[in-house]
């Protein structure tokens, strides 16, 4: 596939991606505008939402306070701005979105994969004639509910975040639960899944290759429903309800955003189904005027790799040369979800890649100078505005799709998207390597 675009060639790319440095890449395909499609997947996905509050409530006593809603803050956080690099005030403002403090699941998955945990629940429940198409969704609490659930299994394949929010729902339901997870899971996300009672198989592989046998193991049993994280529409959309979530607390912060107050999100992305339904909404909600930004470490750029080639084949990060190493254990992803690759053609405006100490920099800055416990994936968003402000390309992005002083107003959102239940030993421990090395980040050599 070839375009004309005053963006890097692929080959120029290619390069820097094969040499694991730092590296933005602005879709040429992108097309910001109104988008009825996603306005109408965002609407029923907050509909479904809405309807599966009564029975999050009661199941999860964390979220009585909010009425059975799963939502985080958002945070200024003016005080990163000089440990960052980002004193200067025309580039905007700064914001968290704050899912790494999410209520049950204490990251981003929360959202999709609780979501797909209960509406999966009450479509096995209502086509089995366990309750009435008409009953309200909080019947499906006490004994004879448990009692129906745990002839069922829920499968799902993880590098720990989303084997966290599926195994944990589903065991408060009922269901017996398998996360089949990979080589690079974490040894306390693996521990913390077994207390909730929850089977973990580990596979020598990688993320890809977990899934793929958690799907095998799931289509030998009629039994087994199988959440399947790189073709799941429902994953997707539980996802996408957060960008109404997003427009609201704008709202109640006095931000409009528009064509002169552009809103920038920045997104870690692994297989790519959170970002993907992230900013499958917010183009629902704000059409033109939002700019999502996808992040990934240099070593598995799975998103960049497919995106930039072209959607007439999968690509893998193994395909030009990287080993898909990374401290960033939920982003350790080989290749992307297809399913996202055909919404985001072209929905998403760029994707940029990370080093793994500048995520440990990031981590340590985070966490001194704003109290932010963040895992080390959910830090790369702090790189975002430096992808846009001081490089060529973000340059370049803004002359194409920014009007001359929309980046003076512009709002940076950096989605944190796991860590406030990292134990803290471990959590110590990235600070401590974070803090032991030479300050200068590595995406601002050169």
């Amino acid at each position: 596939m070839t375009h004309s675009s005053p963006f890097l060639s692929n080959d120029a790319l290619l390069e820097q991606l094969r040499a694991a440095e730092p590296t933005l890449w602005c879709n040429p395909d992108y097309a910001p505008q109104r988008d009825d499609e996603a306005q109408a997947g965002l609407q029923q996905a907050v509909e479904n939402w809405r309807m599966l509050a009564p029975l999050l409530q009661l199941i999860f006593p964390e979220l009585e306070d909010t009425a059975g809603t799963i939502t985080s803050d958002l945070i200024e956080v003016d005080a990163l701005r000089a440990p960052l690099g980002y004193l200067d005030r025309t580039f905007g403002r700064l914001f968290v979105k704050a899912d790494h403090a999410l209520p049950v699941a204490g990251s981003v998955k929360a959202r999709g994969g609780i979501y797909e945990v209960l509406m999966t629940a009450v479509n096995e429940a209502r086509s089995s004639g366990f309750i009435a198409p008409t009953d309200p969704v909080s019947a499906l609490t006490g004994a004879a509910a448990h009692s129906f659930f745990a002839e069922r299994t829920i499968a799902v394949g993880s590098t720990g975040n989303l084997g966290l929010s599926v195994g944990i729902a589903a065991r408060t339901l009922g269901y017996n639960a398998v996360v089949h997870m990979s080589a690079d899971a974490k040894p306390w996300k693996i521990e913390r899944l077994r207390r909730f009672g929850v089977k973990v198989k580990q596979h020598r592989g990688d993320y890809n290759l977990a899934v793929s046998a958690a799907r095998d193991a799931a289509s030998k049993d009629p039994m087994v429903y199988f959440v399947d994280d790189e073709d799941s529409e429902l994953l997707f959309s539980g996802y996408s309800a957060a960008a109404l979530e997003l427009a609201s607390q704008l709202i109640e912060a006095g931000i409009n955003i528009g064509p002169d107050c552009p809103l920038f999100l920045y997104l870690p992305c692994g297989i790519g189904g959170a970002p993907g339904g992230i900013a499958y909404g917010a183009r629902g909600v704000f059409g033109s005027n939002v700019h999502c930004f996808f992040a990934e470490p240099v070593q598995s750029p799975s998103a960049m790799v497919q995106m930039m080639h072209g959607l007439e084949k999968p690509m893998s990060v193994y395909d030009i040369g990287l080993t898909n190493k990374t401290e960033a254990d939920g982003m350790a992803v080989a290749t992307m979800s297809h399913i996202v690759a055909q919404k985001m053609q072209q929905r998403l405006a760029g994707v940029y890649t990370v080093g793994d100490d500048d995520l440990m920099r990031l981590l340590s800055i985070a966490y001194g100078a704003a109290n932010l416990k963040l895992e080390p994936s959910a830090t790369i968003g702090f790189a975002g505005p430096h992808f846009m402000l001081e490089t060529a390309q973000g340059q370049a992005f803004s002359s194409q799709h920014l009007t001359p002083k929309a980046m003076e107003n512009a709002i940076h959102v950096v989605w944190t998207t796991g860590g406030s239940f990292v134990p803290e030993l471990q959590f110590q421990s990235f600070v401590d390597k974070g803090n032991a090395l030479a300050p200068q980040f590595d995406l601002k050599k050169g």
